[in-house]
């Protein structure tokens, strides 16, 4: 079973998760997070000053699927998320333990 780690843009969430609609998951969650990549920081206005904010928004979804589908999942994520510009986000792809291929109910 693979962990797949995806940091995207907020406004790209919601085309991520209908593309990951009809694919097989094993589980799925999604969170709101701040951070940066390569694009460090921007700078924005506020009533006529510049400040830096240095963590941006953005939504980390997290699926895990079988070992076979990893690679198609991680595409359709991908191909979704895909502006062409810098900042559109994450995807990593993480082999579970073992013993952690079956989730403990409760």
């Amino acid at each position: 079973m693979k962990q797949l780690i995806a940091i995207v843009r907020p406004f790209l969430a919601e085309r991520i998760l209908d593309a990951l609609k009809n694919a097989a998951l094993e589980a799925c969650s999604v969170c709101e997070v701040k951070g940066f990549g390569r694009q460090k920081n921007y700078l924005d206005e506020y009533r006529d000053s510049e400040y830096s904010l240095a963590f941006l928004p953005k939504i980390e979804i997290t699926v895990w699927v079988d070992d076979a589908r990893a690679d198609e999942v991680a595409r359709i994520i991908v191909e979704a998320a895909r502006t062409g510009r810098m900042g559109d986000g994450k995807v990593f792809l993480v082999p579970t333990a073992p013993e952690a291929n079956a989730p403990i109910e409760f």
